[in-house]
């Protein structure tokens, strides 16, 4: 009788604690404005990233674009065999093909685990909003790409702005470090994966400029504009305020 008294009370005290929580989170009202900030948030990046091209290539033009394409040319006059095959792999794991497949297999395989479709969902969502923006940027904002050669054969011409490879570096990766995070239990191993990582977006938006792809800003702009967008989802689905299952 004790015994099942005190298990009781420690489901009282500590299960019903999250359940309330995920319930509050849940009710349809607050599922509607959620749905409606990231509705939102994501015209607004869209049109900051737009408005941001034609900038790049109206009004700043001369000076902005200038710095733009000395910047690519240094890193074309420090070209090396060996960086070349290096940029080639970095640029590899950036493809969007196999970004999104390396996100998604992580997702299902913890969303299979946890019995939860927020994994997948996260992931599908983060995707299609970033070829989304990136597809308005090519498109609405053409920019011709820089003034070296381009290590990357077959690439179009205009497509500059923003950089694909890198959101899709930022997305991918981004997602797999959220999804991590929630199933590490060592925290030591969790900031280690997470900041791995978290450089892979960097290392590709390098070896793009390596490769004569991107301008400095193109590459920067998908730095930007791809994270805003994962932390807005990643904020509205509740994995930033939730809790690791140990700390190890």
């Amino acid at each position: 009788m004790d015994s099942q008294l005190a298990a009781t009370e420690v489901g009282a005290r500590y299960g019903p604690r999250v359940n309330q929580q995920e319930e509050k989170v849940d009710t349809p009202h607050s599922v509607r404005a959620r749905l409606a900030r990231v509705a939102t948030t994501y015209v607004v990046v869209a049109a900051a990233v737009v408005g941001l091209g034609w900038l790049l290539t109206h009004p700043l033009a001369g000076s902005v674009g200038a710095f733009d394409d000395d910047v690519s040319r240094w890193f074309a006059d420090r070209r090396t065999p060996g960086l070349d095959r290096v940029a080639d792999v970095v640029t590899f794991v950036a493809d969007t093909w196999v970004g999104v497949l390396v996100a998604l297999a992580v997702a299902v395989a913890a969303g299979v685990c946890d019995r939860s479709w927020r994994g997948p969902v996260l992931v599908v969502a983060a995707v299609v909003g970033h070829l989304g923006i990136y597809l308005l940027g090519t498109h609405l904002a053409p920019r011709d790409r820089p003034p070296v050669e381009i290590l990357d054969p077959g690439l179009v011409p205009d497509h500059s702005f923003p950089s694909g490879h890198v959101g899709t570096a930022v997305i991918a990766y981004g997602c797999v470090a959220v999804v991590l995070a929630l199933r590490l239990r060592s925290a030591p191993v969790r900031r280690t994966v997470v900041g791995l990582l978290a450089l892979v977006p960097f290392l590709v938006a390098l070896s793009r400029l390596y490769q004569g792809a991107h301008h400095v800003t193109d590459v920067t702009t998908s730095l930007v504009y791809a994270s805003v967008w994962l932390l807005v989802l990643a904020r509205a689905g509740g994995w930033l305020t939730s809790r690791p299952s140990s700390s190890g």
